[in-house]
């Protein structure tokens, strides 16, 4: 029996460790040309090329037919995606699920809406290879990866809105007020998905104290920490010592954002998820 693992783009990976795991590329567009977010993306040339570009930029979510190729040939399939609320990207892969179920008898499909994105869609992703490894039911797994997500969270700082005010995931109100006088916002993930403002810092040093400040508010003890960034390895490695230094993470996991995420992010975006006592969604 084949049990595989698929997440979007969103989860900055193309491969677990151990696990039959696929990633489910997004497009990133302008009106001339179209960057696929998968194994053979150039993320400096995609950068570049979006720097220098002066007209809109968007993004596409896969449709039920890249779907339904990433869950050709396995019986049993945990699909992990980005949130409901900012993409069509988990409508389209339930709708892919439930055309997968019908059309070869006795395999199953359960489709996560993380209600999130970047860091909290990996750790769901690894969380569920971790219960495959162990042997659990597709029903246990199906339980279990619900609750996991309910128990993570997201802040994200960054030094620009504009892409996501451009493709109307924040207001311009808030995309506005980033990148003025050197002041960065920081948000966070809604319980519905959607994004929340819950703090304007001024420089790197409000940057970190706010993620601090917010990680107490949020409760967190000693749970895993994703830190995912683009382009700002300084403000990240500043962000782990003073993790490692308030808190007592049971692990810190640091790595670099890929397309999806470093053009919503933008150069000098950070995005930190965690696991979190509390019951949050």
């Amino acid at each position: 029996m084949i049990r595989r693992i698929i997440a979007d783009c969103s989860a900055d990976i193309t491969q677990i460790e151990g696990a039959d795991f696929r990633s489910v590329p997004l497009m990133i567009s302008t009106e001339e040309r179209s960057f696929s977010d998968d194994e053979k993306l150039d993320l400096n040339e995609m950068l570049d090329y979006l720097a220098s570009y002066h007209g809109r930029s968007f993004t596409a979510c896969p449709g039920p037919d890249q779907w339904l190729n990433a869950y050709e040939g396995a019986d049993e399939i945990f699909v992990v995606t980005l949130s409901g609320a900012l993409s069509g990207t988990y409508n389209a892969a339930k709708t892919a699920g439930d055309m997968y179920m019908e059309e070869h008898h006795g395999t199953k499909v359960h489709v996560f809406d993380t209600r999130s994105a970047g860091p909290e869609v990996r750790m769901l992703a690894e969380r569920l290879a971790e219960y495959i490894r162990e042997g659990k039911s597709f029903e246990e797994i199906c339980r279990l990866g619900a609750d996991y997500n309910s128990h993570t969270r997201i802040f994200f700082a960054l030094e620009s809105f504009h892409n996501f005010a451009e493709n109307g995931r924040v207001s311009k109100v808030v995309a506005a007020a980033a990148g003025m006088l050197g002041i960065r916002v920081l948000a966070t993930g809604s319980s519905e998905g959607e994004i929340e403002t819950v703090a304007k810092c001024r420089g790197e040093a409000g940057v970190l104290k706010a993620f601090i400040s917010n990680l107490e508010k949020a409760l967190y003890r000693n749970g895993r920490i994703y830190i995912a960034h683009c382009f700002n390895e300084g403000l990240t490695e500043k962000l782990k010592k003073m993790l490692l230094e308030r808190f007592d993470p049971s692990e810190i996991v640091v790595y670099e954002t890929r397309g999806l995420c470093s053009f919503y992010a933008e150069k000098g975006g950070v995005l930190l998820g965690f696991e979190c006592a509390e019951n949050f969604k």
